[in-house]
């Protein structure tokens, strides 16, 4: 996906945040010893001022930064399926570009971080998974327009699920950073996102079993295409809860 590109490190200054920690801490050694200066005591007190001055990166801030945008691009989503517009459509495009940039900042911060307040690959896996669920909000609207399938009942139903579970993801998300003091309050955020995802599942097991009953092959396979990005956007969600929910166990 565009916000999992890793950039390729550039050459420079090591301390203008262009390449990651160990890189800069190696240059730093290899000068110390070039000259001859490096003692245990010169070392520690290099650490020292090098975790100071190095630039910090609050992730949980950008994780609910990133969540927003994504739930933003699930409310444009619902509002297509009310509002089946071209315009529309682009607006659901646009909130998830603007999503992806949320991604691709948290993971160049992350490359370049040497210290995280949660494990970096529960970071990562939760980003991705957040991205995901905007992404297919987006892939949806395209295939909707190149198929020519236009908005149902149970697409409708499903998106709207889809924006309420992205939404609760967020407040879970916002109280993080106290995850000590909103332990419980977390915990059933949770609960109620994979409740949602069971939710979409049946509806999608339901929509398929209509969809069914026509003669219309061609528009079978057209339909059944969209509903099933919007069920796997569920996958993706349901994902992000269990991610969360690893993150909460392991900070509590």
């Amino acid at each position: 996906d565009a916000g999992g590109r890793r950039r390729q490190e550039r050459q420079g200054n090591p301390l203008d945040g262009s390449v990651g920690d160990f890189a800069i801490l190696g240059y730093y050694v290899a000068r110390l010893r070039g000259v001859g200066i490096l003692n245990g005591q010169i070392f520690g007190l290099f650490l020292n001022m090098f975790w100071i001055f190095r630039k910090r990166f609050d992730f949980y801030e950008m994780l609910a930064e990133q969540a927003k945008k994504s739930h933003e691009t699930l409310q444009a989503l619902v509002v297509y399926m009310d509002n089946h517009s071209k315009e529309m459509g682009n607006r659901v495009a646009s909130c998830e570009k603007e999503a992806d940039v949320k991604r691709t900042v948290l993971v160049e911060a992350l490359n370049r971080s040497f210290v995280t307040p949660f494990d970096r690959e529960d970071i990562h896996e939760l980003s991705r998974a957040v991205d995901d669920m905007a992404d297919y909000a987006k892939t949806t609207v395209l295939e909707m327009a190149l198929f020519e399938v236009p908005p149902n009942p149970h697409l409708r139903e499903m998106a709207v699920a889809m924006e309420n579970g992205a939404r609760i993801l967020l407040e879970a998300l916002l109280l993080l950073p106290e995850a000590t003091r909103h332990n419980e309050s977390i915990r059933e955020l949770i609960i109620k996102v994979k409740k949602l995802e069971n939710y979409i599942e049946k509806i999608y097991r339901q929509a398929l079993r209509e969809l069914f009953v026509s003669s219309d092959m061609i528009g079978i396979l057209k339909t059944r295409e969209i509903f099933r990005h919007l069920s796997n956007a569920a996958d993706r969600m349901d994902h992000a809860a269990n991610v969360l929910g690893n993150i909460l166990m392991r900070m509590t």
